[in-house]
């Protein structure tokens, strides 16, 4: 896969103190063996040297990663204050690894890249130098110019996909954050980004329940009848294939997940934990409605690992095969 029609993909090393630096590297060293296309790693190449003695050329371009990617892994210099040793965390990082993002999407939105993986970063470290984004999601739909309202977190692995429309919420805040136009909003998100980045013309959605056994027609809770129900009749008054709601313990044997395309929970673990049961190594964070590929790995900064050589790197080439399934599939369809 490693010279793609759609282009380079851009990966961002994520906190440089992180296993990021890490799993991009083994990634480059495994190409052949995870499949993978080529791809330009953006961020501090010290990072990398740190904790890899693999080849390394330096490109101004995603777009000379081609010519490079057989022999080194390219990487764009984001040029740093100080290099961090793998698992001490620094404001030094923290302003590379957000340089590191937001050139990425850069590059993502301007067409030299055709999607943009993001790698780990450190919250805690982004919000100690002014960062005031929830997470990586919601910095990315600013730059493309979207409302956060307007992209939904899919997890996706090879047998199962999953969209909460509430994500990290308290449980006990859910049911009053849950609305039919929250939900048809999510839906539609969903459906369409079934459509543009996976290429299934016309997707099938299975819409959860909140309550235990659906609520039982209201005997369990009455969010079913005043809350999803009229979601639901509106997707599928729009032309949809929408069905639910659907019992959440009862929709993700492989019998049930045979009849859809993608499950909308309603709320973070009735979506991750499945995923996560099933796909844990190669789950994969997708963020729709955006007009730009986005991908993630699910997982962390891994601080107490890092430099160690212990950080699994299937994850991130899951993610980036998933940008490249996704780039396919917009090129087709336009």
């Amino acid at each position: 896969m490693a010279h793609a029609p759609f282009g380079p993909l851009a990966v961002s090393l994520g906190d440089p103190a992180g296993i990021g630096p890490e799993v991009v590297a083994k990634c480059w060293d495994g190409r052949d063996g995870f499949n993978l296309p080529a791809f330009v790693a953006i961020g501090d190449p010290r990072s990398i040297t740190n904790v890899w003695d693999g080849p390394i050329e330096i490109v101004e371009d995603p777009r000379q990663a081609d010519a490079v990617f057989d022999h080194a892994l390219p990487v764009i210099q984001i040029a740093a204050a100080s290099a961090d040793a793998p698992g001490q965390p620094s404001v030094h990082g923290a302003h590379c690894s957000l340089d590191s993002l937001e050139i990425a999407v850069g590059l993502t939105r301007s067409g030299s890249a055709a999607a943009v993986v993001t790698g780990p970063v450190s919250k805690e470290q982004l919000y100690s130098i002014g960062f005031s984004h929830p997470g990586q999601t919601e910095f990315v739909a600013e730059r493309c110019g979207v409302g956060s309202g307007n992209v939904a977190m899919m997890l996706a692995g090879p047998t199962l996909r999953t969209v909460p429309v509430t994500t990290h919420l308290p449980l006990a805040d859910v049911a009053q954050r849950l609305s039919p136009g929250l939900i048809e909003a999510r839906g539609r998100t969903t459906l369409r980004g079934l459509q543009r980045n996976f290429g299934i013309a016309n997707p099938v959605l299975a819409i959860s329940g909140l309550n235990p056994h659906a609520g039982e027609g209201g005997m369990l809770g009455r969010e079913e009848v005043e809350i999803i129900e009229p979601a639901i009749a509106a997707l599928r008054a729009e032309g949809w294939r929408v069905t639910g709601p659907h019992p959440a313990d009862t929709m993700f044997h492989a019998a049930a997940r045979a009849r859809y395309d993608a499950a909308l929970c309603m709320y973070h673990d009735q979506a991750l934990i499945p995923v996560k049961a099933l796909h844990f190594e190669d789950g994969v964070n997708v963020t729709l409605g955006l007009p730009i590929i986005r991908t993630a790995p699910d997982h962390g900064t891994a601080f107490d690992i890092a430099g160690q050589d212990r950080a699994d790197p299937r994850p991130l080439a899951a993610a980036i095969r998933m940008a490249a399934i996704c780039a396919a599939n917009r090129e087709v369809a336009e």
